[in-house]
């Protein structure tokens, strides 16, 4: 019987050693790119299409980039060939003992990449909120017909709501790309954390996803920053609509803060939060946070808006692009008369506080008496700590958003 136990196990072993043998390179695959100035982890997932093909996307987390295709120019059980054209991208492997050891070239850089099988492990977001909650949530879905989109999105009561008080509710539009209603960005979710904070704090919220994107209808591609502002003055009206609320306002992150003061200007909330807006023409943001993010990175700032639209007009015209770049919210914000709170990060190089909040305040400075301008020491584009400000910092910190700005947003609405 022993004896038996002993054959039966090696059988098993041999198995299963044929088994890894045999998948090879099949799997997702993890590992750190040293590009010098930045450090990218990077995964490349090998799975089977529908049609039975190998097809691989990579993912770089530090990027907020999912599910980038490659083309497979060569895949076997120990070596593999890939580039992603879109980016001057190629990687080619070969399968040794469990790591796959490679090249990746891009442009000029030449570079070792070797792969470990796996993914890393999710990111830690303590401030993500669990179920159970305190209060109640609704899926709800409203119009824009100048669109024929249907937007879908999470209604969210504050604990113990009761219809007939005056409570505030915020319609939630996410920044610039894509996006859910969550804003999930570099595994973040934002919005999510805001409406939970908010609820636990007597007001109301409705996030939304993208026309397009998640469960709402329409066209996202060919969509301006005018045309996302139709869909939240839409989701504005269904709100007062409801008449379940007290005063409606509007939350706008990064582009979305345009897309507030667009609002503002039109009267159509009763006040504005504007985390990151910009406060400058397009163009000249453009090219201000492009240099500030070479500066992060010990380079010469080089970008210039003329240099800039030089650059854009050699492209593919985008509408959106195009309407950003000639988009200046100074006339917008200059008719805002209704409460306005705008804050920024001191460390924001995306939307730099030394020129987009000093022109908002100077472009309120004889505004409502509830304005609330501020600039949060040590804030990223994201509002939470950090260390430069840079991108890749936003994927690494756990933090989600400040606890200070959750607080003052709370208070600012409720002292209404």
């Amino acid at each position: 019987m022993r004896n038996k136990n002993r054959l039966t196990a090696s059988l098993i072993l041999i198995v299963m050693a044929g088994a890894v043998h045999a998948q090879g390179i099949a799997g997702s695959w993890k590992g750190n790119l040293d590009a010098g100035i930045q450090k990218l982890e990077m995964i490349f997932n090998f799975t089977k299409a529908p049609d039975g093909s190998n097809q691989c996307t990579i993912d770089i987390p530090e990027q907020g980039a999912q599910g980038i295709p490659a083309q497979l120019l060569h895949f076997s059980r120990d070596s593999v060939s890939l580039r992603v054209a879109a980016i001057g991208m190629t990687y080619t492997g070969k399968l040794t003992d469990k790591v796959i050891h490679g090249t990746f070239r891009q442009g000029l850089a030449t570079l070792p990449l070797e792969l470990k099988p796996g993914r890393p492990a999710p990111p830690d977001r303590p401030q993500e909120p669990k179920a159970p909650f305190p209060y109640t949530t609704e899926e709800v879905t409203f119009n824009n017909p100048k669109a024929n989109a249907t937007l879908a999105g999470t209604l969210t009561f504050p604990v113990g709501y009761k219809p007939g008080k005056r409570t505030p509710v915020v319609l939630m539009v996410t920044g610039s790309g894509p996006q859910k209603r969550d804003e999930g960005v570099f595994d973040h979710k934002p919005f999510l954390v805001l409406a939970d904070f908010l609820a636990r704090h007597g007001i109301a919220s409705l996030r939304y996803d993208d026309r397009g994107i998640g469960q709402s209808t329409g066209s996202f591609k060919g969509a301006t920053s005018k045309d996302f502002a139709d869909d939240a003055k839409a989701g504005l009206d269904y709100l007062k609509k409801r008449r379940q609320f007290g005063p409606v306002g509007l939350l706008g992150h990064s582009e979305g803060g345009l897309i507030a003061f667009m609002i503002g200007a039109q009267k159509a909330a009763d006040f504005l939060v504007v985390m990151a807006g910009p406060g400058i023409k397009g163009d000249t943001l453009i090219a201000e946070q492009a240099n500030a993010n070479l500066q992060i990175y010990g380079q010469k700032p080089t970008q210039s808006v003329k240099n800039l639209r030089r650059e854009l007009a050699a492209k593919p015209q985008d509408p959106w692009m195009n309407y950003f770049i000639d988009c200046d919210p100074a006339p917008y914000i200059r008719q805002i008369s209704i409460p306005l709170m705008a804050i920024n990060g001191s460390k924001d190089h995306q939307v730099l506080p030394q020129t987009n909040l000093k022109m908002i305040r100077e472009l309120q400075k004889n505004g409502n008496r509830k304005n609330l301008i501020k600039e949060y020491e040590g804030l990223n584009h994201l509002f939470q700590h950090c260390t430069t400000g840079g991108g890749n910092e936003y994927y690494q910190i756990e933090e989600t958003i400040s606890p200070e700005v959750l607080s003052d947003i709370a208070n600012w609405i409720n002292g209404l």
